[in-house]
Parts: structure tokens; sequence; C-alpha cells
């Protein structure tokens, strides 16, 4: 393993380094949610219309999901660190430009360029992760769990920082907000990132923009068919041009003899199997998380902030268990047996969300139901991560951390969308009408839970069993 100097195995810097990753997630998941109690002012200061409001929240998910592979092929070919950097200034460039925006092209433009800045961040901090604790079964199971508790604690504290920046100061400092963090995370790297020699190798221009192109293609498709409709000829139309896009990588990244994605990388034992799980809890994850804060709000009458202070048990109940629970479980039980328990446990706290009442309450409908959830999410997530960065070749980790954040990322879209047109059909576009509203969705926790648990038989089925030397030292490590 490389490192840079004053960074080795032995030393606790690497836990600060740790930090700064974590921060990393942190900040990539805090950016999609703190914008969210802000969209009323923006839409009335910049002049969008509800039906474009929404990209201000998909221009950045299209740009992160779109260019996550390249993120991670920049990121083997020149260095972790380097391009881990990169994607902060990138970010910090495009918060910039988000908060000072006078009109609508500028907001998006910005939004875009912080989801540039994202895809480069989020596979080399996880490779950054790998090269610091890989070789070490014991402290990779904590540094992933550290790392995985930062996605919820992100998400959450963007509710909480949009909500309070809003009242007490003004919408673009919901922007602005990344850039002393950038900062200071840019002036820490080169003191406790480990660094690696840039490897020869050329950059397929062709591979990365089929792969973007498609993938933003798909993610677009997706995110505008609950408003144009599935059988539109816009959606149809793009989601034609995302399959002849994906195709057409495929067959380049055969033909190549330095592709973006080497296609036998998916040869790798778990892998394909780790990031369907990941795409799968994606699936079912993100869209109960969207339509509980609908509940909160449009059915128990609570305000924006209050419904954010209201996800802090599940989020917290979250970190405990990717922090405590989940490596005790892997080194006990082992990685495929704690990710399809979690998994399951997951799908049952998806069906009992799926009991809520128009008259019910955050005590009786929600909180046990929302516990369950986040105790099988917390559960699942690590070994999944840890199965499939586990299974690439050192070399290629960067692009195993841009293949499973991809996998996470579309899995989110393509949930979210699909249960949209699920609780929508169900009654949840009829503003106003607590019980049709719902009925809505509870439908689309059920359709959630339906995804949890096809990703529980999967993993019970295409997940390889450990080998038991394997999971006894990992357990004796942790002892």
């Amino acid at each position: 393993m490389s490192t840079s100097a004053g960074v080795t195995r032995s030393t606790p810097r690497r836990w600060w380094a740790l930090g700064l990753i974590a921060a990393a997630q942190f900040m990539v998941i805090m950016d999609t949610s703190i914008i969210g109690v802000a969209l009323p002012e923006i839409r009335a200061d910049l002049g969008f219309t509800p039906q474009t409001l929404s990209w201000v929240f998909n221009a950045y998910v299209v740009a992160f999901g779109g260019l996550l592979l390249l993120g991670g092929r920049l990121s083997d070919l020149f260095g972790a660190r380097r391009i881990f950097s990169a994607g902060w200034i990138v970010l910090l460039v495009g918060s910039v430009l988000a908060g000072a925006a006078n009109g609508v092209g500028l907001e998006l433009t910005g939004r875009a360029v912080q989801g540039v800045g994202a895809a480069l961040i989020a596979p080399s901090a996880l490779t950054l992760l790998m090269m610091l604790f890989g070789s070490e079964p014991k402290e990779l199971t904590k540094a992933l769990a550290l790392y995985g508790a930062a996605a919820p604690a992100g998400g959450t504290a963007g509710v909480f920082l949009g909500g309070v920046i809003t009242e007490y100061a003004s919408w673009p400092w919901v922007f602005y907000l990344n850039v002393p963090i950038a900062i200071a995370v840019l002036l820490a790297t080169p003191a406790l990132m480990p660094a690696a020699a840039a490897r020869r190798g050329s950059v397929d221009l062709v591979g990365a923009l089929t792969a973007t192109g498609g993938i933003g293609a798909a993610v677009y498709a997706i995110v505008r068919a609950p408003e144009a409709g599935w059988a539109s000829a816009e959606t149809l139309l793009v989601g034609l041009a995302a399959i002849a896009l994906l195709v057409a990588f495929v067959v380049v990244q055969a033909r190549r003899s330095e592709p973006l994605m080497r296609l036998a990388i998916f040869r790798a034992p778990n892998l394909a199997a780790a990031n369907v799980a990941q795409l799968l809890l994606g699936a079912a994850w993100v869209p109960m998380w969207f339509f509980l804060n609908l509940y909160l709000q449009q059915v128990l009458g609570l305000s924006a902030f209050p419904s954010g202070s209201a996800l802090l048990p599940m989020t917290t109940f979250i970190m405990l268990g990717m922090i405590v629970a989940a490596p005790r479980f892997i080194a006990r039980f082992g990685p495929k047996r704690t990710l399809v328990t979690g998994m399951t446990v997951l799908t049952a706290g998806l069906a009992a969300l799926s009991l809520v009442r128009s008259d019910g309450s955050f005590w009786v409908d929600v909180l046990p139901a929302s516990l369950i959830a986040a105790a099988g999410m917390s559960l699942a997530f690590i070994p999944s991560l840890g199965i499939a960065l586990s299974s690439a070749r050192p070399e290629e980790g960067g692009l195993a951390s841009g293949i499973v954040n991809t996998s996470y990322q579309i899995g989110s879209a393509l949930g979210l969308a699909a249960m949209t047109a699920v609780a929508a059909a169900a009654g949840a576009d009829q503003l106003g009408d607590a019980g049709a509203l719902t009925g809505g969705y509870s439908a689309a926790f059920l359709g959630a839970a339906a995804v949890a648990a096809v990703g529980a038989i999967l993993a019970a089925v295409t997940v390889r069993i450990a080998k038991p030397a394997t999971t006894k030292e990992t357990a004796d490590a942790l002892k």
C-alpha cells in the first residue's frame, strides 16, 4: 500500500484521514437534501416554475450519477488523492455559482458543477479508505462503518441546516456553506491522505461520453417520467437514447485495450452481486425517506423543520447500527448473513410503515417502523459495500468505488421514480385529501418493501459464503 510521508498503517493519523473521507460522504449526501427547505425561496427569487424547480435537485443527481465511473477511472490513473482534491475544488466552484446565481440557467449550472465535483470525490474517497485500511479486516470494517454512518448523518443534517439557514440567513448560504468546508479539506488533504503515483494509461473519452450520456439520459428519463408521463414521447425517446448509449458503451469497452471499465471486473466473485444489493438498497431506502417526509408534513401536519427533527431517532439508530452493531454482526456471522438479515429486517420495517393511518401519530405510526427499517439498513449497507470494494483488484479500487456509488445512485433514482408512480396511482396526487395521500404513501412503502425483499432473496442466492477462516480471523481481530 502506498502512503505519503507520515501516513502509515501504524499511526493514528490515518483516522484523521478517515475523518476527511467521512466528511466527503457527509457533504455529498448533504448536498442532495439541504436544498429541500430552501426551494420555495429559490423559486420566488430566481423565477423557477413548478415544473422546472425539481431540477435544482435533479441537475446535481444527473451529473453525479452520470460521471461516477469516469471519476473512478481518473482516480485509478492519476491517483486518488489528486482526484479527491480536484473534486473539492470543483464542488467549491459549483457552490459559489449556485449561491451567486441570479437566474435559472446559472443556478442549474452551479448545481450540475457541484454534481461533477461529487462524482470525483465519492469514488476517490472510497479508494483512499481502501488504501488506508484495506489490508486489515478489523480496521477496514470499522472504517467502513464510520464512512457508512456519515451518509444518514449528512441527509438529516441537510434537512436541519437547510431549515436553519433559510429561516435565519438566506437561501444562497445553503450553497456557500460548502466553501469553508472545502477549503479546510483541501488544506488538510496533503498531510493526511496517502499518495499514489500516477499510472500510465489513457482516458477512454468515447467510453466516458457514452457512459455519462447513457447514465445521464437514463436518470433524466426516470426523474422526468412521473411529470411527463411514462408513455410520453419524451420519456420513450430519452429512454431509448439511454439504452443505445449504454449498449454503445459496452461495445466500446469490449473492443478497447484500455477501457474506462474493464468488463472482466464483473468476473470477480461477488462484485456483481454486491452491486445489485447496493442498487436495490438505494431503490428501497430513498423512496422510504422521501415519502416519510411527505407523510410527516402533508398528513401529520408537521412543518419542514419539525419534520426533519422527527427523523433524528431513525438517523441516530442507523449511525449506531453501522458503527456498533454491523461490525459485530459481520465478525460473528459473516458478511453474507449480515447482508441478508439486514435486507430482511428492512423489508419488515418498510412493510410496517405501509400501515400508516391518515389520523395517525408519529409515536405510533412512524417511530417503531422507522427504527426497524433503520436497523435493517445499517446491517445491510456495510457488508454490501465491503464485499463490492474488496472483490476488485487493488489497482482497480477507483473503478470499483465508482461502480458501487453508481449502483446506489441509479437505484435511488429508479426506486424513487417507480414509487412516485405507484404512489400517484394510489392517490398521492390528491393534495389536501389526507386519506388519499395516506393510501398513496402506504402503497409506496409497500412497493419499497417488495424491492428490499427481492434484494434479500438475490443476496441469499448470489453472494458466495465467505471462507470460515476469513470470518474467524475477522472475529478474532475485533475481540
